[in-house]
């Protein structure tokens, strides 16, 4: 809903929605926000988009507690990457068994 407001009421467009979503989940996670919210309306939080940011910190922060200052670069890749492999997968299939066309 927070999403058609603003494709409706601003002049963002969908790519800076998704990267503000992002950015939400990550700084909501950085403040130790998102556990509490995810813990009270779990399924609302952990949406695709700004689940997405949470878990990017969780896994960044974990990973610098274990390896020190290398875990900011590999951290959240590491924590998303059952995510990313199912996006890359999809589109895979997706772009097999769809024929691309110009638009008119």
């Amino acid at each position: 809903m927070l999403g058609q407001l603003l494709i409706l009421r601003t002049n963002f467009t969908p790519s800076r929605i998704l990267t503000l979503f992002v950015t939400i989940g990550v700084v909501l996670g950085a403040v130790g926000l998102f556990a509490p919210i995810k813990k009270f309306a779990s399924s609302g939080i952990t949406v695709p988009i700004v689940g997405f940011g949470g878990v990017l910190t969780e896994g960044v922060i974990k990973a610098v507690r274990e390896h020190g200052f290398v875990g900011i670069f590999t951290g959240g890749v590491a924590a998303a990457a059952a995510g990313i492999a199912v996006a890359v997968t999809a589109a895979l299939v997706v772009s097999l068994i769809a024929r691309s066309r110009q638009k008119m």
